[in-house]
């Protein structure tokens, strides 16, 4: 086999390793169990046992790309036990369920069938009672799957166009994760807490699959059944600080303002009395996922780096930052010896220039068409255009996102390799700091044979890249 093939052969091996350790199914049966009546949880060394015997009915509820399997594997623990639920997951995320019902809707745009199962899934909360257990399988996306615009007491309030409008601003500007979920969190009626507040004085078991750098509860599809320590005041800062009052709704301003002076009802806060019958399970995180991918690294028989699982910033920057580690360890064993794997995980975003060109964190409507785990590819390759051959030879990286879905494409990333370069030729790779400008990294790699895919993969705990240098 040429090496060029089998050095990707060994990154599409290596990153599968990592998707199988998080893989949502698996992650809910090997630490859930019954014993007769009692639900019995399992995690990082603690055990937790709820008596079904006390509760009248038993209902779950969720939204995010891996709710589905989550709720086959509750089905498949819990079998009649289930008295009926609803989860959101993305198109083409759905999963066959017996006893809970699965909808689709948009992501990472809102849209009218999340807006329709949000309210759905609100009613069933508020008519939940003391005799009833929920179980929520919460997972990345749930934020976008579950739009509930916030409403003031005399009903007036948000639309979902305000919230699509907004959230397309937000994804465009650069904005991190956790400053879109702030905002998030003061535009819903659900999330920040508000979801366990409607569900009290129910009990809730809530297990919760991260795609968030650092695995903050209260970011993970903007904290649905966690406290929330933002503010409105918070929320008009990340407005600020990226110039986006006239990219917004008017009313989303006033909205926020309204909070800030006191006439909307805050979040849920640390110490709400709701918060007491809520119980998270983080089941799930990009952490677990490097460290099964350096298990299968090593196996390979690579010297093994893993070097973070919260990085961020620009996706190009990082892109030209990993490559100039990579060119240092082909030319010496300054980090380690060769053969090196060295692991990234995280979450980087992509700032678009000018208006109306869909979102910052890959996932964009536009003039191009790509992923942040795509760009960052293109762009390491444009740093590679500049080495030695026998430094090309020698490195082979991949960029890939663990939902399978690099922005609104079919692919979950690309490589950037000797590969990729030779497919391009001359005249096209003196092209790619235009493609670059456009954003149009989908089309590039396709046409050079670099896009990975694999794809949906019913999981999601943000991105990672591996970079191999023989």
């Amino acid at each position: 086999m040429n090496p060029n093939h089998q050095r990707r052969q060994h990154l599409d091996q290596i990153f599968r390793a990592a998707l199988a350790r998080v893989d949502p199914f698996r992650m809910i049966a090997d630490h859930v169990r019954l014993d007769g009546s009692r639900l019995l949880v399992e995690l990082e060394g603690e055990r937790h046992k709820v008596d079904l015997n006390d509760y009248r009915r038993l209902l779950i509820l969720g939204a995010g790309k891996a709710s589905a399997p989550m709720v086959r594997a509750f089905e498949q623990i819990l079998g009649d036990r289930i008295d009926g639920g609803l989860v959101c997951v993305k198109y083409g995320h759905a999963e066959p369920t017996r006893r809970v019902e699965i909808v689709e809707a948009g992501h990472p745009v809102p849209d009218a069938n999340g807006e329709a199962a949000a309210k759905r899934i609100a009613g069933l909360a508020q008519a939940a009672d003391s005799e009833t257990l929920v179980i929520t399988c919460m997972s990345g996306g749930g934020s976008a799957l579950l739009p509930s615009p916030l409403q003031r007491q005399d009903g007036s309030g948000l639309t979902l166009e305000d919230k699509q409008q907004t959230t397309r601003a937000l994804l465009s500007c650069g904005a991190d994760i956790t400053e879109i979920n702030c905002l998030r969190k003061h535009l819903s009626g659900l999330k920040g807490g508000r979801f366990v507040q409607m569900l009290s004085p129910a009990r809730s078991l809530n297990f919760i699959l991260s795609d968030v750098i650092g695995d903050d509860l209260g970011s993970i599809a903007s904290g649905i059944t966690s406290a929330d320590e933002t503010t409105f005041a918070d929320a008009l800062a990340v407005i600020d600080r990226y110039g986006l009052r006239n990219a917004v709704p008017a009313v989303v301003v006033e909205m926020l303002e309204a909070g800030v002076a006191g006439k909307v009802s805050e979040s849920a806060k640390p110490g709400d009395p709701a918060l007491a019958r809520a119980e998270n399970f983080l089941i799930g995180t990009n952490r677990q996922a490097l460290l099964a991918a350096a298990g299968k690294a090593r196996e390979l028989g690579y010297h093994v780096i893993p070097l973070t699982a919260q990085m961020a910033g620009e996706a190009r920057h990082v892109a030209r930052t990993l490559a100039d580690i990579g060119r240092d360890m082909a030319c010496s064993d300054m980090l380690s010896p060769k053969p090196a794997c060295l692991l990234v995980g995280g979450e980087t975003v992509v700032t678009l220039q000018g208006e109306g060109k869909g979102e910052g964190r890959g996932e964009r409507q536009g003039e191009g068409k790509g992923g942040r785990n795509q760009e960052m590819a293109l762009a390491f390759l444009q740093a590679m255009t500049a080495w030695k051959d026998a430094e090309r030879e020698r490195v082979h990286f991949l960029a890939a996102s663990t939902d399978g879905n690099d922005g609104p494409t079919d692919a979950a990333g690309g490589f950037a390799d000797r590969l990729a370069l030779e497919g391009a030729g001359t005249a096209a790779r003196k092209a790619i700091a235009q493609v670059l400008a456009r954003h149009d990294s989908y089309h590039f790699l396709g046409g050079v044979g670099a896009l990975y895919k694999t794809g949906p993969t019913n999981t999601n705990v943000g991105d990672l890249q591996m970079l191999l240098v023989v």
